[in-house]
């Protein structure tokens, strides 16, 4: 019988330099988009893909994260004395169980394979996904949760696909495609940041993962990859030299890369958009900026 995935790897190490000076000293990862920092909506979709245990892999300044998940006792109370339940269930919701939560350190910025690795001996023999909270996707039903339905069909590896522009392709992790079966296909190989004009495919690895612990063995070689780091793709991809299966899944959602200004932006506009409370004053604003552009024109 197949196990199941429940222990997810987030990788939080990283020093945002792309917000600097925000991020001197709030981590990228608690930045708010609307009115929830990037790494709850992570949290949110691990726990709709039936995630129990949460790993997150840190580095130095990284306390405020970690405090963001603890109770706040004071808060709590000043809330119920005023009667204002909606606001406590609000904030008992981004409350993690004693013991389902981990954190890891990692000491040097060697890849994401290399923070993937840091892991390792907690996730031991098993499956384990992983979230990369600065992308974030707005679907019907979380991305995560899709693709362990069809991990539940295809075991193996796993990883999320989105077509790319071949401009982009650069940028990505690209899948080198064998058999394409609609939302599943079977890949032969995986490039990390080709060259231009090299890509095998336009369809780009984006931050979600089902991994099996082979991934583990193939990185405690510490192989460095593109920009001189330990690249989690190779790793990947050594599983399909090996002949373990590895497959594309094209998750149905919007993502957005909240790693860079204008991707924050832009899921700032669409997840507000997508809520009943703030859609009309904001939808307002956005047509009058429209007007006032086309008038300058």
């Amino acid at each position: 019988m197949r196990k199941k995935v429940t222990k997810a790897i987030f990788p939080v190490a990283g020093l945002g330099t792309r917000f600097l000076p925000a991020t001197k000293s709030v981590p990228k990862e608690i930045m708010t988009l609307v009115d929830r920092p990037l790494v709850q909506y992570a949290i949110d979709e691990a726990r709709a893909a039936g995630i129990k245990e949460f790993i997150f892999v840190t580095s130095r300044g990284k306390g405020a994260l970690e405090d963001y998940f603890d109770q706040s006792p004071n808060l709590e109370q000043e809330l119920r004395k005023k009667g204002k339940t909606e606001l406590l269930e609000v904030l008992k919701a981004t409350n993690m169980e004693s013991g389902a939560i981990a954190y890891i350190r990692q000491h040097q910025a060697l890849g994401l394979g290399h923070a993937v690795w840091c892991a390792r001996r907690l996730i031991a023999n098993e499956p384990f996904a992983v979230i990369l909270p600065d992308d974030v996707i707005a679907a019907d039903k979380p991305c995560l949760q899709q693709m362990v339905e069809a991990y539940e069909e295809t075991g193996g590896n796993m990883v999320a696909a989105m077509e790319v522009p071949p401009e982009k392709a650069s940028s990505y992790g690209i899948l080198d495609v064998d058999q394409d079966m609609g939302s599943v296909l079977s890949a032969k190989g995986m490039v990390e940041k080709p060259d231009p004009g090299e890509a095998p495919s336009n369809l780009a690895v984006i931050g979600r993962y089902i991994l099996s612990p082979t991934v583990l063995q193939n990185l405690n070689r510490k192989k460095a990859g593109a920009g001189g780091e330990i690249q989690l793709t190779d790793a990947i991809a050594e599983d399909i030299r090996a002949g373990r299966p590895v497959y594309g899944y094209r998750f149905r959602g919007q993502r957005f890369d909240c790693g860079s200004k204008a991707g924050f932006l832009q899921a700032t506009v669409a997840f507000a958009l997508a809520r009943d409370d703030l859609r009309g004053d904001l939808m307002k604003y956005l047509s009058e900026v429209v007007s006032v552009d086309r008038a300058a024109e």
